[in-house]
């Protein structure tokens, strides 16, 4: 159960050296989607960027910590996502739990899915609402626990993309649910943005969703390879967060610089359906290709797919043994997901070649008879 990290000493690629090997792995396990965490267009925006502004911004957003980058970020942002506004965070998790208690408090209720991240249920907690959770994606639960409430103040809130089952949360329905109730809508697309939706606009778009009760978080380290998350909403909504949101008023700004590099990411992002269809030609040829008996792999058409192995010692020795034959995939264990389900999370890149996705799947493969 104890966790151990693991020092990285090349930039985040599928190619990647840790200081405890002599030899390269090859990696998936990171959640850099689209391959841009390495990419020199951005390191270069980031470099310029720093010559223009230097190293840090010196002080909160709202005292003299906000300069024009990061304004012209959240524009763009604003209209990638087609929202109204956003605001820019220095952490994903920075940002989920400055939202909720921004937004509800005593005696209002939050309407969580179980498996939600674990910082949407921090943020939850922090709110002094009160959570009422409900089983995975189940509608006809949720629906009844709507209904039951007398809470003033109602808030919904998901993964877009659930960080370690990989599925896509039924948005359209929950968003009817919210409309139907009078609720809020959050929807927290760390895991969408830049991957699903035209031009990697993110999980709404990838449904076609707009409504006022939407607020939408995508965080800025995962397919855009940079740092940083952002909410995105209706102008009044986000001006009520930026003087309301402690995670964002009582904190150094984020440096400049990054918002350079982020407005490179986001360029590419809008301009990287090449990108996309690579991704998803690897994820189906993945899905396609391995052939188990024993091992679960779940429904997922996102980047992320688990392979539910049970036992949380199995899925250790299963991660060492691939380790050994130089492929990188950490064994996720309780309580990060629930007892009885350890599992290994793949996670697929635009940097994977078809042959490297064909190496793992031939391991997996092999490694699944060898434990039967």
């Amino acid at each position: 159960m104890r966790r151990r990290r693991r020092i990285v000493t090349t930039p985040c690629r599928p190619d990647t050296r840790l200081a405890d090997r002599d030899s390269a792995v090859l990696a998936f396990c990171s959640n850099d989607y689209l391959g841009l965490a390495a990419e020199p267009a951005i390191a270069d925006a980031i470099r310029r960027g720093s010559e223009r502004w230097g190293s840090g911004s010196g002080a909160s957003h709202l005292v003299s910590g906000h300069y024009a980058p990061h304004e012209t970020l959240e524009q763009r942002l604003a209209a990638f996502t087609g929202m109204d506004d956003a605001l820019y965070f220095s952490t994903g998790y920075m940002a989920n739990i400055g939202v909720m208690p921004a937004l509800v408090g005593r005696g209002d209720a939050i309407f969580a899915d179980k498996l939600n991240h674990a910082s949407l249920v921090d943020g939850a907690l922090l709110s002094r609402a009160e959570l009422i959770r409900y089983p995975h994606c189940d509608l006809q639960a949720l629906a009844a626990r709507l209904a039951a409430s007398d809470a003033p103040r109602k808030l919904i809130v998901t993964d877009g993309v659930f960080s370690m089952d990989g599925d896509i949360a039924p948005l359209p329905e929950l968003l009817a649910l919210a409309e139907a109730h009078q609720a809020w809508l959050l929807v927290d697309d760390a895991h969408g943005f830049g991957v699903l939706g035209p031009q990697g606009r993110g999980c709404l778009a990838h449904f076609g969703l707009a409504s006022p009760r939407l607020i939408y978080m995508g965080t800025l380290g995962k397919a855009a390879g940079v740092s940083g998350a952002f909410v995105a909403g209706q102008r009044d909504v986000i001006d009520w967060l930026l003087n309301k949101a402690r995670s964002y008023i009582f904190t150094t700004g984020a440096p400049p610089m990054l918002a350079e590099g982020l407005l490179t990411a986001l360029d590419l992002i809008g301009q990287g359906d090449e990108r996309r269809t690579h991704l998803n030609a690897l994820i189906a040829r993945f899905k396609a290709g391995l052939k188990l008996k024993r091992w679960q792999l779940l429904p997922s058409d996102t980047p992320i797919q688990p392979l539910v192995i049970g036992d949380n010692h199995e899925a250790l020795a299963i991660s060492r043994a691939l380790d050994s034959e130089g492929l990188w995939v950490p064994a996720i264990r309780p309580p990060t997901v629930p007892k009885g389900s350890a599992r290994l999370r793949i996670v697929l890149s635009a940097a994977h070649s078809t042959a490297q996705v064909d190496r793992l799947v031939d391991t997996l493969t092999r490694l699944e008879t060898l434990q039967a």
